[in-house]
């Protein structure tokens, strides 16, 4: 569980504010948490599939959304999630690892040939095998919101290459394939929460971070960051999560809703996504950020050990087979 204190502290106010919500066990609210904006198509998703539910229950079902971290950051969420004070939550892929190990394999950079190749795996039996890994935990993988691209953005120095993240710390998720990455492309990886980067970013705690480019326009990070380089080394998905608390008191007529609208929700998003993209790389050039489109072969070409150590791994190097096999 958390290490320290505050997270001790944010998790029991957390809890506090969850069973004040609670009405007991004939209670149809579901209560969902994450830590994005509300301008975020990921939220906007949300909204309509809690619209959606609603109207496909006759009101039996409805959603509650605590947004913008409300109830605690992406791994937080998930622990309220395995004790059953929280129904259903969104976290990174790379977060998930952390829950779900053999999900680390898609925080591998350059996995996936394109976007498209992403979603055949999403969306097909791997997909599902991994989002039915979760049980073991405590958890059921609903499905995969998109997420984009991540790619680095930096404060004083341009990333035109490798050999420009020497010496730079890097904001990274907590996952070990993350660290790994930056480590390996020379950079120093420094873990740091979602709600952190922005003050991490002015102070200097830290020299950049790398995300998609709706995260990097919202977060409003890029009035720090002047520098994007669109090298795209990882396509790392939002998972939608529930408890298995939540599933188990849900009819089979209640599951069937659910699993309609999440589908729904996730084509919606997906579609949100694409235009949020484009808009996200307009409003930061015209902020004074500069788009930077590197050779990505010489990322690639850095990264080859993060392979031959995760290949080590046979679950692992065969899911890596899976996916590059996979069109």
């Amino acid at each position: 569980m958390m290490g320290n204190k505050t997270g001790f502290l944010f998790l029991y106010l957390a809890l506090v504010v969850l069973l004040g919500c609670h009405k007991g066990p004939e209670d149809k609210t579901i209560r969902l948490a994450h830590g994005l904006d509300v301008n975020h198509s990921v939220h906007l998703a949300m909204v309509k599939m809690g619209e959606d539910l609603e109207a496909i229950s006759d009101g039996k079902l409805s959603i509650k959304i605590y947004p913008n971290q409300q109830l605690g950051t992406e791994r937080e969420c998930l622990e309220l999630l395995q004790i059953g004070s929280l129904d259903v939550t969104k976290v990174s892929g790379a977060v998930m690892e952390n829950f779900s190990p053999r999900m680390r394999v898609f925080g591998l950079p350059f996995l996936f040939r394109d976007r498209q190749h992403a979603f055949n795996i999403f969306d097909g039996s791997l997909g599902r095998e991994l989002l039915e890994d979760c049980k073991k935990f405590r958890l059921r993988g609903l499905g995969y919101y998109d997420s984009g691209s991540r790619s680095f953005y930096t404060k004083d120095k341009p990333i035109n290459a490798p050999d420009d993240l020497k010496g730079l710390k890097i904001r990274v998720q907590e996952s070990k394939t993350a660290i790994d990455m930056v480590r390996q492309l020379g950079g120093s990886p420094t873990p740091i929460s979602w709600g952190e980067i922005y003050t991490s970013l002015q102070q200097g705690v830290i020299d950049g971070a790398e995300n998609n480019p709706p995260s990097f326009y919202l977060s409003r990070h890029y009035e720090v960051c002047k520098y994007y380089t669109l090298d795209e080394h990882t396509i790392v998905p939002d998972v939608l999560v529930a408890g298995t608390h939540l599933w188990n008191r849900l009819t089979e007529k209640e599951k069937e809703w659910l699993n309609t609208v999440v589908k729904n929700s996730i084509s919606y998003q997906r579609k949100l996504w694409q235009e949020s993209e484009r808009e996200a790389l307009e409003e930061v050039q015209k902020a004074g950020v500069k788009i930077i489109r590197p050779d990505k072969q010489l990322f690639i070409e850095k990264i080859n050990t993060v392979y031959d150590n995760y290949r080590q791994d046979k679950e692992i190097d065969e899911l890596i087979k899976k996916i590059q096999s996979t069109h």
